[in-house]
């Protein structure tokens, strides 16, 4: 527990207390999801508990839709749950946070950026007396005093902090110039605008190479939290980046336990765009040696390096086949002494991730999909076979293992709420929920039924479905819904228990709607032959998966068979383009955010060439066969025979898969009279990120299907 004198101090510091909920926001009095309510609630980021397992460090984000933004607070409360909570409230950005104690003193170090001042009129106060900081940079909290402390102040800013675990050393990654711009290249044509491209990825999901490198520096800090000296590239002259990006995070990285070394992920390859063979690094700490690459010859993905308590053993996660991003991930271990590896997870037929050592080393945890849902399980290192730790109808992903208690801090979330903290009994399986961001809305908010069914696919296979019901659904009431059929995206990605705030299944059931979400061939959670049956057959037994979702729930008496609408987003996308040629009159609208409409085009534009190396076979001119394939499961080539309703959504800024495919579809549409409307985001990617926008999502969303698909928004009796 923190002391009154803490608090007060904090007081003084800057730093407020709140009571135990946290809410920013007042609580709704309306008892049905809206995509208001939706961006009120807290959101939840990473989680860690002290070294003596007594309190708990979290962050949490809110979002301001008149302002168009967010901002984060860093919370300290007992792992109980009861007490004050202390708080850094309303910073641009609070991420990476770690308990760290040293000398007796405990300190919550975390990456961070202040919010500017802002005057009456919500504009930035340019007379604030003490400037903010514009970028992330590295920050320690003494949990004693309230005290914060600016470490480092690099330019661009700092990302994935990790604290040594004696909390002498900090690293951290920031981002490095090393390519020259035209204007450096002319510098007598100043105001040119242009770039000189010599190879692939040039630009990369949402953003245009920046000609940086985001390196792995290390810095030594003294005993009152503050940086001592220069930071150190570790990776000085190398052209290449950790984390790995798109998506990759601090987790890329880890301290070894005697802080003597780091081990880290880098993508070190001539062929970025077509190759997957990212490698474990190692690197010392206290020397100017170079990197040293201890996975080299394997040719697939190899991330996440973790050091085991002991120090005995590393471990890592690694993908066996080259180019394929979503192969099963296995867990490999490292003998430090002898270098000598094996396959912890050999014979499993799920994918693995977070690999957690257990603190006395014996083995280590990992979440993984399991049947429509993500569980923890538990593998040791001297016996064969897994164990399932955690059970129910939810998605649980490892935050961290306490190292005094044999519990773990996870987060948890259903498709009827966002991520909370619990923790989580190792020996007994049950989780105690620690965090309570969203109670008071919860309090009055009507939710949906979740139901689990499988239905029969046509080749005789069973297929696993989430159904979910409005709230105030009846079966035995005389009533027919309208159903939405969701198709996933991926297109290897599980529908789990997860809450988006985008996709949000939640949103759509209180607005009226029967979900029925499958599990189609591709997807992870029932086996690796399941998984990988989708590369290669875009247009094939996946299709019909859904198909025979949508005909079994059709049967159902409560289903209004002439009110089905599609709906899905990138591969989900292409699904719907791929339907509105294939359906046979099964549904009566479609939406695809961000689809794939034409094969040939998509290949030229994408720029993860790897993807679709995999997925497609290959570019479509390199083979008879690819060619054919292009063909056969390219949605473009049944525009001809598109008649019903199709919503348009794309951002300009997705470069996975580029605007010109919801240009291309909207155009096919409009030329044949066929009923069609574009949404189109200038500032948006693949996902749609502003809450004003996301508003604007969700409502053109719905009143897209409440007029094709609900009859003006009332249910038939």
């Amino acid at each position: 527990m923190l002391s009154r004198k803490a608090i007060t101090l904090a007081a003084v510091c800057g730093l407020l207390i709140f009571p135990f909920s946290l809410q920013a926001q007042e609580a709704t009095q309306m008892n049905r999801l809206t995509p208001e309510i939706l961006w009120k609630m807290g959101r939840l980021g990473g989680g860690t508990v002290s070294p003596d397992g007594m309190m708990l460090a979290y962050t949490v984000r809110h979002y301001d839709v008149a302002k168009n933004k967010g901002t984060s607070s860093l919370i300290v409360q007992p792992v109980g749950g009861t007490g004050d909570q202390l708080a850094i409230e309303g910073w641009s950005s609070i991420s990476d946070i770690q308990w760290v104690v040293r000398d007796g003193r405990p300190f919550v170090y975390f990456s961070g950026k202040p919010a500017k001042s802002e005057d009456e009129n919500g504009e930035a106060d340019e007379s604030a007396d003490d400037p903010p900081i514009d970028t992330p940079q590295v920050w320690s909290f003494d949990a004693n005093t309230g005290e914060t402390i600016q470490l480092t102040a690099f330019e661009d800013g700092i990302s994935n902090l990790k604290v040594s675990p004696a909390g002498t050393h900090i690293a951290f990654t920031a981002d490095v110039k090393m390519d020259k711009e035209v204007t450096e290249i002319y510098e007598d044509l100043p105001e040119a605008e242009a770039r000189i491209i010599d190879s692939l990825m040039y630009r990369h999901w949402n953003a245009w190479h920046d000609f940086k490198y985001s390196h792995l520096f290390i810095a030594e800090i003294d005993a009152d939290g503050r940086m001592v000296g220069e930071a150190r590239d570790t990776m000085a002259g190398i052209r290449a980046d950790t984390p790995v990006p798109p998506f990759g995070g601090s987790e890329q990285f880890n301290w070894s336990p005697d802080g003597s070394e780091i081990a880290f992920t880098m993508k070190d390859v001539e062929d970025w765009a077509e190759s997957t063979d990212s490698d474990v690094y190692v690197v010392s700490v206290n020397t100017d040696e170079a990197p040293k690459n201890i996975t080299a010859g394997q040719t697939g993905y190899d991330n996440n390096p973790v050091y085991s308590p002991n120090g005995q053993y590393l471990a890592y996660q690694s993908m066996e086949r080259a180019s394929f991003e979503s192969d099963r991930n296995r867990i490999m271990i490292i003998d430090r002494a002898t270098g000598q590896q094996r396959d912890l997870t050999a014979g499993l037929d799920q994918t693995t991730h977070e690999p957690t050592w257990l603190p006395d080393s014996s083995g280590m945890l990992f979440s993984s999909e399991y049947r429509g849902t993500n569980q923890i399980f538990k593998v040791a290192l001297d016996s064969p076979g897994v164990t399932q730790v955690s059970s129910g109808r939810v998605k649980i992903n490892l935050q961290e293992v306490f190292n005094h208690r044999n519990s773990a801090l996870v987060s948890k979330m259903s498709m009827l709420r966002p991520r909370e903290l619990s923790v989580l009994s190792l020996d007994e399986g049950v989780d105690r929920v620690v965090t309570h961001i969203n109670d008071m809305i919860y309090a009055n908010l009507e939710l949906p039924r979740i139901e689990e069914r499988w239905v029969d696919a046509t080749d005789g296979k069973k297929i696993h479905c989430w159904v979910i019901m409005p709230p105030d659904f009846d079966p035995a009431a005389e009533k027919k819904w309208p159903m939405l059929a969701y198709f996933q995206g991926g297109p290897q990605g599980q529908i789990g228990q997860w809450f988006s705030f985008r996709w949000n299944f939640h949103m759509m059931a209180a607005n009226g709607y029967v979900v029925v979400a499958p599990n189609r061939r591709g997807l992870p959670g029932f086996g690796r032959e399941w998984n990988d049956q989708i590369s290669g057959d875009w247009g094939g037994q996946a299709m019909q998966d859904l198909l025979s979702a949508t005909d079994a729930m059709t049967k159902e008496p409560y289903i209004d068979a002439e009110r089905v609408a599609g709906i899905g987003a990138s591969f989900g996308g292409y699904t719907a383009y791929w339907m509105m040629g294939n359906h046979n009159d099964r549904y009566c609208a479609m939406i695809s955010h961000c689809g794939v409409y034409n094969l040939e085009s998509m290949y030229g534009s994408t720029e993860e060439l790897f993807f679709v190396n995999w997925d497609l076979g290959g570019p479509f001119w390199s083979d008879p066969a690819v060619k054919e394939k292009y063909e056969q499961f390219s949605p473009h080539n049944f525009a001809g025979k598109w008649s019903i309703p199709l919503l348009v959504i794309h951002g300009e800024k997705d470069f996975r898969v580029p605007i010109t495919q919801g240009m291309e579809a909207f155009t096919a549409a409009q030329v044949q009279d066929v009923p069609s409307r574009f949404l189109y985001f200038p500032n948006e990617g693949h996902w749609v990120m502003s809450p004003q926008n996301s508003i604007v999502w969700f409502r053109v969303f719905f009143e897209w299907l409440d007029e094709h698909c609900k009859n003006g928004g009332e249910a038939e009796e």
